[in-house]
């Protein structure tokens, strides 16, 4: 298993969005959407799963909550490098720091927990990128 799961999940998401982002055209946010939609749908029972059978509370090799959180700041970051890292590091900073209510939800049983704290994180970000497009445009 590689060191930083998490970080790893998040920046390959990161890179496959930039990658691909620009074949959905006008529908991106759509795409962005559903997608973020998609994985957490998928993530809540999957991450249950896995948690039951193998044992261990929130393990740190299931990072599908690391790919719905990264997902959501995407949905709104222009197609431009410095905005994709942008969301990727505000992304990793709230998953790791967890400000309030992240730890709670933390707490939350099963998937749920496992993907919540997350989503709460991608949301963050999402905000904080939102507030930079608003107000640092030229960034």
């Amino acid at each position: 298993m590689h060191p930083g799961p998490g970080t790893w999940a998040a920046g390959t998401t990161v890179l496959l969005w930039g990658l691909f982002a620009g074949f959905a055209g006008g529908q991106r946010l759509a795409v962005a959407v559903a997608a973020t939609v998609l994985v957490t749908l998928i993530g809540i029972p999957a991450s249950t799963r896995v948690e039951r059978e193998s044992g261990v509370v929130d393990p740190g090799f299931v990072v599908i909550d690391e790919v719905a959180g990264q997902l959501m700041p995407l949905i709104i970051a222009p197609l431009e490098w410095k905005y994709l890292l942008l969301s990727f590091i505000l992304f990793r900073c709230f998953d790791i720091f967890k400000p309030p209510p992240l730890r709670s939800l933390e707490r939350l049983p099963q998937g749920a927990g496992i993907m919540l704290d997350d989503l709460g994180a991608g949301l963050y970000s999402l905000l904080v990128l939102a507030a930079v497009l608003r107000f640092w445009p030229a960034l």
